[in-house]
C-alpha cells in the first residue's frame, strides 16, 4: 500500500467507512492518519455485528496493530474526542492515538455560532458542529492548538514527522479523508459547502505530506448518491421515490434525512480528475441491484451491475477495484491484484 488517501467522491456518506475498514483489515497499515475538516464529519463502522457512528477517531481504529493520528488541518472537539476515546477504549484508541499539536479546537462559542447564524444554520444546513466559525478563527490567527488544551497533552505528537518517518523506514499508510468532493470550499456546489477543501492534495497536506509521497487515491461512489443539507442535486429523486426503491438513509452526524439520487457519470470523472484517482471504490451494489447482495465474486454480479462498474469505469478511465455488495465486511468484492 505504501500511501493510500481515500477520499469521498459524492456529497459525503459514500460507504467510506467499509472501504477503509476493509483496506486496514486486509492490507494491515502502520498508521492511518484523519485529514478533512473536524467533527461535521460522520462514519459509520461496523464491528462484528455493533455499529460505532464515529466523528473524530479515524476509522480504521478496529485494525489494534495501527497507529491512528489526527492531522495538523483538522479541527478537534475535545469534548467528541475524549467521549469516542473513552467509547471505543476496547480497541485501545487511548494508546495508539496522536493528534497532531497543531491541530485546531472548537470551543462552545464556535458551536454557538454556528447553530446561531442564520445563514449557516437555515440557508446552507451545516452540522452546527462549530467547524465553520473555528476556521475563520483560524484564518484570523486566534484559535487555539491542541498544545493549548490540557485534556489533551497525553495524545499530543508530530504527525507529519510519524508518517514522515513511516514511510521512509517503508512503512505503509493510511489517509482517511472526510466528507465528499462537492462538499469541498473550492470546487464545491458553492456556497452549499464545507469550510475547507475535501480533495486528496488538501488531505495530504492536512497530515503533512508533500504529494510525491502519495501513491495512490481512491475514490469512493456510492451506487446512489446522498445529500445532507441544501445545495444543487442535478440526479435528485423525489422522496416517495427513494423510499419505492428502498433508499431512505440518515446523517450520522445531525439525524437529517439524507436526499438521494441517481449515479451522476459525469459528476464521477470530474471527481476523478480532482483527486488523481488511481482506484474506484463502489459502495451499496446491493441497492442498485438487489440481487447483488453478498456476491463475493465479479463473474457472479448480473449483467446489469456489470454494465454499471463497467460504464463507471469507461467514462471516467479509472480502475474498479474495490466492490461492496452490503454492509458486512466479508460482502467485498477485491479486483486490486487483476487491475493493479
Amino acid at each position: 500500500m505504501s500511501c493510500l488517501i481515500i477520499v469521498g467522491g459524492q456529497w459525503g456518506d459514500e460507504g467510506k467507512g467499509k472501504v477503509i475498514s476493509y483496506i486496514c483489515s486486509k492490507d494491515k497499515p502502520d498508521v492511518i492518519a484523519r485529514g478533512g475538516v473536524g467533527p461535521n464529519a460522520g462514519h459509520t463502522v461496523n464491528v462484528k455485528g455493533k455499529s460505532y457512528g464515529i466523528r473524530m477517531v479515524p476509522t480504521g481504529f478496529p485494525h489494534k496493530e495501527a497507529k491512528l493520528a489526527i492531522g495538523a488541518g483538522v479541527l478537534v472537539d475535545p469534548e467528541v474526542l475524549l467521549k469516542e476515546v473513552e467509547m471505543l477504549k476496547e480497541f485501545n484508541v487511548k494508546e495508539r492515538l496522536i493528534v497532531d499539536y497543531r491541530a485546531g479546537i472548537i470551543e462552545e462559542k464556535h458551536k454557538l455560532m454556528d447553530r446561531q447564524d442564520e445563514h449557516l444554520s437555515k440557508e446552507i444546513g451545516t452540522t452546527g458542529s462549530g467547524c465553520g466559525p473555528a476556521n475563520v478563527d483560524r484564518v484570523l490567527r486566534i484559535l487555539k492548538q491542541a498544545k493549548d488544551i490540557e485534556e489533551l497533552k497525553e495524545f499530543l505528537g508530530d504527525v507529519s514527522e510519524l508518517l514522515n518517518d513511516t514511510l521512509d523506514n517503508g512503512g505503509d499508510v493510511l489517509i482517511e479523508g472526510t466528507q465528499g468532493t462537492f462538499l469541498s470550499l473550492y470546487y464545491g456546489t458553492y456556497p452549499y459547502v464545507t469550510s475547507k477543501d475535501t480533495t486528496a492534495s488538501s488531505f495530504a497536506a492536512d497530515v503533512g505530506i508533500g504529494p510525491t509521497k502519495v501513491d495512490d487515491v481512491l475514490v469512493v461512489f456510492k451506487s446512489y448518491p446522498t445529500r445532507v443539507g441544501a445545495g444543487p442535486f442535478p440526479t435528485e429523486m423525489s422522496e416517495e421515490e427513494a423510499e419505492r426503491l428502498g433508499l431512505v438513509e440518515y446523517g450520522t452526524v445531525t439525524g437529517r434525512r439524507r436526499r438521494v439520487g441517481y449515479f451522476d457519470f459525469e459528476m464521477a470523472k470530474k471527481a476523478c480528475r480532482l483527486n488523481g484517482a488511481t482506484q474506484i471504490a463502489i459502495t451499496g451494489l446491493d441497492k442498485y441491484d438487489k440481487s447483488c447482495y453478498g456476491v463475493r465474486e465479479y463473474n457472479k454480479l448480473t449483467k446489469k451491475a456489470r454494465d454499471f462498474i463497467e460504464k463507471i469505469e469507461e467514462v471516467t478511465k479509472v480502475p474498479v477495484t474495490i466492490i461492496s455488495t452490503g454492509p458486512g465486511m466479508n460482502q467485498t468484492i477485491d479486483l486490486r491484484a487483476e487491475k493493479l
